[in-house]
């Protein structure tokens, strides 16, 4: 029987190895922590947003410019299949008002031990506490609890994913086996590093809601919440790739009026009241989002229409990215020109990589682990492929 080993216990390794030995492979699941699925779990701390529910078009151009190349596989397995998968694990799933789709449960673990029972159903062997080193003459190294090991397999599926969140297994050291192969590096989905005067502080834990983010091509009407470490949440997330890309980051304080509708407002008669309480009666500014205006753009503009720019594109002074480690997702990888459409190494044949360690981004909102399972499949059908077997329909 051809071998296969699928190092990464993570959603893209987890599918790979089902497609392998569904077509018939011997296969070892082989993890670097004590457990599968850590970051998987993670993700089900806030629910085990599966996908979104959407026209596949629709959904596959929120990757960008990798939704070309991502195109195929979403097209193969997309937002349908990932539901129909869960309900075959026994999760029954539903969609929220904002389209995206979780299991009635809420929580990922009880779909992590299904498909691990599905696993060991189809005789898979899963090895952890086993850190894969490298290669040496072609064998797989590993450093084991019982010592270094070398191992020989007809197949092999990376699933090692990105470089966020180390302590869950996404360390990005494998990356030095393949320089040639790999575009470094970024954080993903990132929150937004600010160092704040004191007088911010009695803010932190709220959230800013019905305002805009805006970093260059990217915009995003998503809440965040004010932090000790700055700004965090799916409205910053959404547009910190702009920040990484070097574009200031904006805040529309009124993005349901416009910069004449918000000038109109402030000339209304201020009287001897202050700018900011002027600002707060007439534009109904909450204490938080003035606090911002005091921030960021003192002294505040006394020309009325220089004020209404102020509010409505509230520049976010020396924003930066919290450190990558702290990401929910990562940009870079494996570069797209280096595989073939099996998600094979052209420069290491039986070789084939998926899921976050492959260089391409998205959102959150179900779109990360889509894309996840549909790489760790292509990637597993590919593997198939390679060894003569033929892939279950």
């Amino acid at each position: 029987m051809k071998t296969a080993f699928v190092i990464g216990g993570g959603p893209a390794g987890l599918m790979a190895a089902q497609e392998l030995a569904l077509a018939g492979a011997s296969v070892a699941l082989i993890e670097a922590k004590p457990s599968l699925g850590r970051k998987f779990l993670m993700a089900g701390k806030s629910g085990l947003n599966l996908t979104m529910d959407e026209p596949i078009d629709a959904f596959t151009a929120k990757y960008g410019e990798a939704g070309q190349w991502l195109s195929s596989m979403l097209h193969e397995f997309g937002p349908n299949e990932v539901s129909e998968f869960a309900t075959r694990l026994g999760q029954t799933v539903f969609t929220g008002s904002s389209g995206r789709v979780f299991p009635q449960v809420m929580k990922a673990s009880p779909m992590l031990r299904a498909w691990i029972k599905h696993l060991d159903a189809l005789s898979v062997t899963i090895s952890t506490k086993w850190r894969w080193t490298g290669w040496d003459d072609g064998a797989l190294v590993f450093e084991t609890p019982d010592g270094p090991r070398t191992c020989i397999a007809d197949v092999v599926v990376l699933a090692l994913g990105g470089k966020s969140w180390a302590r869950l297994g996404s360390d990005g050291q494998w990356a030095t086996h393949f320089e040639k192969a790999v575009t470094p590096f970024g954080p993903s989905n990132s929150a937004i590093s600010i160092e704040w005067s004191a007088h911010v502080a009695q803010h932190f834990g709220t959230p800013l809601k019905a305002v805009t983010f805006k970093s260059g091509p990217y915009q995003s009407r998503g809440e965040a919440v004010i932090s000790k470490n700055g700004l965090e949440g799916g409205g910053v997330y959404s547009v910190s790739r702009g920040v990484r890309e070097g574009h200031p980051l904006f805040i529309d304080l009124k993005p349901d009026w416009s910069t004449s509708l918000v000038e109109a407002a402030l000339q209304k008669p201020k009287g001897k009241t202050s700018t900011i309480n002027h600002l707060r009666k007439v534009l109904k500014l909450q204490k938080h989002e003035l606090a911002l205006l005091n921030e960021w753009a003192r002294p505040l503009p006394s020309d009325l229409r220089s004020l209404a720019d102020t509010v409505k594109h509230l520049k976010v002074a020396d924003a930066k990215l919290r450190p990558i480690d702290e990401a929910i997702s990562t940009s870079g990888g494996i570069r797209r020109d280096a595989l073939d459409e099996s998600l094979m190494l052209k420069s290491r044949a039986g070789v084939f990589c998926a899921g976050e360690m492959l260089d391409w981004e998205a959102p959150t909102g179900g779109y990360l682990l889509t894309a996840c399972f549909a790489t760790g499949r292509t990637a597993g059908r590919g593997a198939a492929k390679y060894l003569g077997l033929t892939p279950a329909p």
